[in-house]
């Protein structure tokens, strides 16, 4: 096997840390989502939800003019559009934090990315 000069197998040491850095890195913006919040809403404010960036329901707050006795369902739907909102939100959240990361992460061999 010929060794060529300034080339051939990448330096080892150098790969290691710069996936420990790229994993830091995506351990600190992953602790920096779970304590973001993001809000969704539906019925234009009627029902608000509130998640953290990693997408845990922190948060309801439904207008009382949104409370019909006899039309549960409708509520319901709200509760369920705002929460889907929400967590939407978060996602959007999520790709911009992680998804430069975890591509940087994911050229790399034997990472679980």
């Amino acid at each position: 096997m010929t060794v060529i000069p300034g080339g051939g197998q990448p330096n080892m040491q150098q790969l290691l840390q710069q996936a420990q850095k790229m994993q830091q890195d995506l351990a600190e913006a992953q602790e920096e989502l779970a304590g973001t919040e993001v809000e969704g809403q539906a019925g234009g404010g009627l029902v608000k939800a509130t998640v953290t960036g990693s997408g845990d329901l922190r948060a309801l707050v439904i207008d009382p003019r949104a409370v019909d006795p006899e039309d549960t369902e409708t509520l319901a739907d709200l509760v369920v559009a705002a929460v889907q909102a929400a967590n939407e939100n978060a996602q959007q959240l999520q790709q911009q934090k992680l998804g430069p990361l975890a591509q940087g992460l994911g050229g790399m061999p034997g990472l679980p990315f």
